[in-house]
């Protein structure tokens, strides 16, 4: 599940998962507390903070391929380069692109609560964020419509 801040990844994957019983894990989760802290104080992260970052979710990724389990991981992987790293030598890994209005990315970024990403690293986000190309395994998907419909969505076209 892909997608810049706001997107819905966390909410869609956690409802993905029920309704597939698949195991998930949310990004955020694999963040270091500087990484954490960085973002808390609205400064972007870079590649530096984001390799061990995607490393570690490789590894999540690598011990369910291990367990022969289907599952989910809600991850930003903004840059077609993240998502080779995700990907590398995982021919499982399938992506789920959400994709929102600026707007509403702002509003809902805006109203979380406990949250340590900021409304003003949005526009960060999407300056780096690159599509998801045509020889990239996965679907984009409208994620500004209800998340039970963005899973319908998702469902009927995994591979």
């Amino acid at each position: 599940m892909i997608g810049p801040a706001g997107s819905g990844k966390s909410t869609v994957a956690a409802a993905l998962g029920r309704r597939l019983g698949w195991p998930i894990a949310d990004g955020d989760d694999f963040h270091s507390t500087a990484s954490i802290e960085k973002m808390s104080s609205g400064q972007p992260l870079d590649d530096d903070d984001r390799l061990p970052w995607l490393a570690a979710i490789g590894r999540w990724i690598d011990e369910q391929v291990a367990a022969n389990r289907s599952a989910i991981v809600a991850c930003s992987a903004l840059r077609r380069t993240y998502r080779e790293m995700l990907r590398g030598g995982r021919s499982g890994v399938w992506f789920a692109c959400l994709e929102v209005r600026r707007e509403e990315l702002d509003r809902r970024v805006g109203r979380r609560r406990g949250h340590f990403m900021p409304v003003s690293l949005v526009a960060d986000q999407l300056k780096v964020q690159e599509p998801l190309g045509a020889d990239e395994p996965g679907v984009i998907v409208d994620a500004g419509q209800p998340p039970q419909a963005v899973v319908a969505a998702i469902i009927s076209r995994l591979p």
